[in-house]
């Protein structure tokens, strides 16, 4: 017998006593860890797909993350100043209470509304040409629940972030000490002299307050 018949019988009893797996399409071995099977990847099916296929594309689909949305937490800074009015207490708290009057005396107000329908509310416009440029912000403010000839205080609802207060403490029958604190978040336009910007608005504060002595006066 040649060399040639004996490949062509081992090959014949070869192929009748092992089990070969349908190779008409890929195969793959399943993902559970107690098995190892050969299963087809891609069995026929009437929509030409197979459930498992189906299976393994959701397990191996990538998620991507979503964008989150970073905020920009702007810097804040407060300003205080006190100042002695050479008039009694009552009629200094009685005239910081007229806010649409505050143009006549705080150099960068430029007018203030108070809302007829809503009287704790009011508009403020902020005009001053400073740091070489023509700066204009405004904002909508609420007078916070006020302390009778003690406490005055309001917070910005909209516009510029602002809050602040103001004290009167009594210094005798014909005076009294005045101290304003001005709280704000500073612009993105003056970020670049926010180092300066609280003693320049100091300043002007300071300025405001000794008109505001001056006017009370004539009251």
């Amino acid at each position: 017998m040649s060399l040639v018949a004996i490949n062509m019988n081992t090959i014949n009893h070869l192929s009748k006593t092992c089990k070969i797996p349908n190779l008409q399409s890929p195969i793959c071995f399943d993902r559970k860890p107690s098995s190892y099977s050969l299963i087809p990847l891609f069995p026929k099916t009437l929509n030409g797909f197979s459930s498992y296929s189906s299976s393994v594309s959701r397990r191996s689909r990538f998620i991507i993350p979503k964008r989150r949305r970073f905020s920009v937490s702007m810097e804040w800074q407060d300003c205080s100043v006190k100042m002695e009015v050479d008039v009694p207490v009552s009629v200094a708290y009685n005239f910081y209470l007229d806010r649409e009057s505050f143009p006549k005396w705080m150099p960068f107000i430029s007018s203030v509304e108070v809302l007829k329908d809503k009287p704790d509310l009011s508009r403020w416009s902020l005009k001053y040409n400073a740091f070489g440029q023509d700066i204009k912000y405004s904002w909508l403010a609420r007078n916070l629940q006020p302390t009778p000839n003690q406490k005055i205080q309001w917070r910005s609802l909209e516009g510029l972030p602002n809050k602040g207060s103001v004290r009167f403490f009594p210094k005798g029958p014909s005076s009294c000490i005045v101290e304003l604190t001005v709280s704000y978040e500073v612009p993105a336009l003056l970020t670049p002299v926010a180092s300066v910007l609280r003693p320049f608005l100091e300043s002007l504060l300071r300025g405001g307050l000794e008109r505001f002595a001056a006017l009370a006066k004539t009251t």
